[in-house]
């Protein structure tokens, strides 16, 4: 008698042990899919800084301490914050000059700022935004083929991700496969830069340049992504550190 019910006691704790290692396997599955995307403000400042033009304006970007990376929660564009510290001029940022770089392809893509029910045709050159002194710009901004034109509505939305990670698993470029490979198991990172063309002029004297003031500045903007390990979304990590 007292075997039998030591035989249903182990039974039922290898079962429990069973049913809790499946559940924590799929906790594991379920929040082992973020990924963070980061600014490297440093390198930007360093621009600035190298143009003389770090008392003049400030670039940050708005991002998520993580994301998804199979389409839950991935990012399909990126919100800019420039901030013109100046009292007397202008700055200008040249949408059509811009463009997007993902480090592991040899593609320059076209950026488009985006705006509420985007219905133009996004062939159409754009109107450069105006950053009037001591004010910031706020703007969402994404890459031309991120786009998709509702047939019914005739609005263009963004549809797809910015970077995708995803599709460099079944990618006919072999180094592509590698690449996502190394990044899955957090061996590499992804890289991606803007190239922020800025134009500036005195306001005094319009849009005609000063002396003091160059005519035009192309900063890079450099991002990376990482994969964050599943330990990132357990609730007791405060760390929550990559």
């Amino acid at each position: 008698m007292q075997e039998t019910t030591n035989s249903n006691n182990l039974l039922v704790l290898t079962l429990y042990i069973i049913g809790v290692s499946y559940i924590f396997n799929l906790m594991v599955e379920s929040i082992d899919e973020q990924i963070k995307f980061a600014f490297d403000k440093a390198s930007v400042d360093k621009q600035l800084k190298e143009q003389e033009l770090d008392d003049k304006i400030s670039i940050t970007f708005k991002l998520k301490a993580s994301n998804d990376i199979k389409g839950k929660d991935d990012v399909k564009d990126l919100l800019l914050i420039l901030g013109n510290k100046s009292d007397n001029v202008a700055v200008y940022v040249d949408w059509d000059n811009c463009s997007l770089a993902e480090n592991h392809k040899n593609v320059s893509r076209r950026v488009i700022r985006k705006s509420p029910d985007l219905s133009r045709d996004l062939a159409v050159p754009q109107s450069p935004s105006l950053i009037a002194p001591t004010q910031t710009l706020v703007q969402g901004i994404t890459a031309e083929d991120v786009f998709e034109r509702d047939q019914e509505t005739g609005i263009y939305q963004t549809t797809k991700t910015l970077v995708d990670i995803v599709g460099l698993k079944a990618s006919p470029n072999k180094a592509h496969r590698k690449l996502y490979k190394k990044f899955i198991s957090r061996r590499e990172e992804i890289k991606f830069s803007l190239q922020l063309v800025l134009r500036f002029s005195e306001v005094r004297v319009g849009l005609v340049p000063g002396q003091n003031i160059p005519p035009m500045s192309i900063i890079t903007c450099p991002f990376i992504i990482r994969k964050l390990p599943w330990s990132y979304a357990l609730p007791w990590n405060k760390k929550r550190a990559a």
